[in-house]
């Protein structure tokens, strides 16, 4: 299977997910709300540390649990891990294979704390040290660079969410995340279209916020590992405190700001970047206004709860660095150097 089959796919693996795992995943918040852990310390790497990144904000904002993404090699290379007392250890990986992850978990359980694998593959490794696992059912990934596992794994940090808060309301609205991802998929003609102008880009910057601080760094992610584009990624208030210097007339600035808490800053950064500074704007957006700034503007449907826009935004991101590999005359199948599969420890 291609990439671009695999970027089609995730419709179907959302709508898969929620049919299949939901009583599972309420069973799982049934007995971490027993646990009652104080925070969450959360282990990663990659693809699956953006991941990490959507469940720092949901899990703090919607269930008020902070969230710590670990430094695995704190427990591998150095051999000193922190007291993890009162966290709920969560490992988020689609293949379970890495050690350093696996070690974060096993010494989690060391400690006594509760353990959590959300990945790929239920009989990893990483499966094998946690006491709940939670089976992202994306089927077999075959492309290089990851799609439908992300996606995945975000649909499962949000089933967790709403199952831990027992509501109703953001339970149904999950229900609708398959039809606003199969919206935005039928831009992919205009987004192959749309990346040409990109083809000699050799770098950029990625700006999100909040919830789609997590699309940013995906975004940026499958830029670097796809077509070679140096991209930075950044929260638009980080971008503020010194990056911003960078722009000049005609720099490519990618950016994801959709309507919500965060969407004002944007808009008005939107706004300084195009009028001030002449900057070369690609737009990811529900938003008129924010559409309006940029001479690429990639549309999301309406209607989506910000909470929920990290799952679709990143869609017409993962075209856009497929469409844009393309225009380069690179490989979308076989990026240079890097496996599907990196083990780190």
């Amino acid at each position: 299977m291609t990439l671009h089959a695999e970027i089609f796919e995730q419709v179907d693996v959302l709508a898969r997910l929620l049919n299949n795992q939901r009583l599972l995943i309420d069973g799982i918040a049934r007995q971490i709300e027993r646990i009652g852990p104080g925070y969450v310390f959360l282990a990663a790497r990659g693809t699956s540390d953006n991941a990490g990144r959507y469940a720092n904000y949901l899990w703090g904002s919607m269930n008020g649990l902070p969230v710590a993404l670990a430094t695995p090699s704190l427990f591998t290379c150095f051999q000193k891990p922190p007291r993890l007392k009162g966290a709920l250890v969560v490992g988020v990986s689609q293949s379970g294979q890495s050690p350093d992850i696996v070690s974060v978990l096993a010494e989690g359980r060391k400690q006594g704390c509760a353990t959590l694998a959300i990945t790929n593959d239920p009989v990893s490794p990483l499966a094998g040290v946690a006491d709940f696992v939670i089976d992202i059912q994306a089927g077999d990934e075959k492309a290089v660079a990851a799609t439908k596992t992300y996606t995945a794994e975000l649909m499962v940090i949000a089933m967790l969410s709403a199952a831990l808060r027992r509501d109703s309301e953001q339970r149904k609205l999950l229900e609708d995340v398959p039809g606003w991802a199969a919206q935005a998929l039928d831009q992919d003609d205009q987004i192959a279209q749309m990346a040409e102008r990109y083809r000699y880009m050799s770098r950029c910057v990625v700006i999100g916020r909040g919830y789609n601080y997590a699309t940013a760094f995906e975004w940026s992610l499958k830029l670097k590992e796809l077509s070679y584009v140096m991209a930075d990624p950044y929260s638009s208030a980080d971008f503020l405190h010194g990056p911003i210097a960078m722009i000049e007339q005609g720099f490519p600035v990618l950016a994801v700001n959709p309507g919500g808490k965060v969407y004002p800053d944007g808009l008005a950064l939107f706004e300084r970047l195009r009028n001030e500074l002449a900057a070369e704007l690609v737009v990811i957006s529900d938003q008129e206004q924010a559409l309006g700034y940029a001479q690429t503007p990639l549309r999301l449907p309406t209607g989506i709860p910000e909470w929920l826009t990290p799952l679709v935004a990143i869609l017409p991101a993962q075209l856009f660095a497929y469409h844009l590999t393309h225009a380069k005359g690179f490989d979308t199948e076989a990026p240079r150097v890097i496996q599907k599969v990196t083990v780190t420890r």
